[in-house]
């Protein structure tokens, strides 16, 4: 049986302080995220998975929207936010902009 050395011990600490600060990247790159404050270059260079984190981030701290649309109702918004960030002429729109009346919201 082999016994533990300092030089393992100190690369099992290396691995884990790397571990803990690459979990904590991923949670600071949720925290950064600006749900309704997204402008369109943004959103439309995200991916599918991202997108949908930013969305859901905006439809639940930015509209009034309750229960929090479910998967498919996520889906329609970012259908339609990608519908308007296309016909948009200034990349800097955020994505709040786009017109979910109708999708989530019904008419009056």
């Amino acid at each position: 049986m082999r016994s533990w050395s300092m030089g393992t011990g100190t690369a099992l600490m290396a691995a884990l302080v790397v571990g803990t600060l690459v979990s904590g990247c991923e949670q600071a790159k949720e925290a950064v995220n600006k749900g309704g404050d997204t402008p369109c270059s943004e959103f439309t260079a995200q991916d599918k998975d991202k997108q949908r984190v930013t969305v859901r981030k905006y439809l639940e701290n930015d509209t009034k929207v309750t229960p929090t649309p479910d998967a498919n109702g996520v889906d329609a918004a970012i259908a339609a936010i990608g519908l308007m960030c296309q016909a948009q002429a200034n990349p800097d729109t955020p994505i709040r902009n786009a017109d979910l009346t109708g999708i989530l919201v019904p008419k009056k």
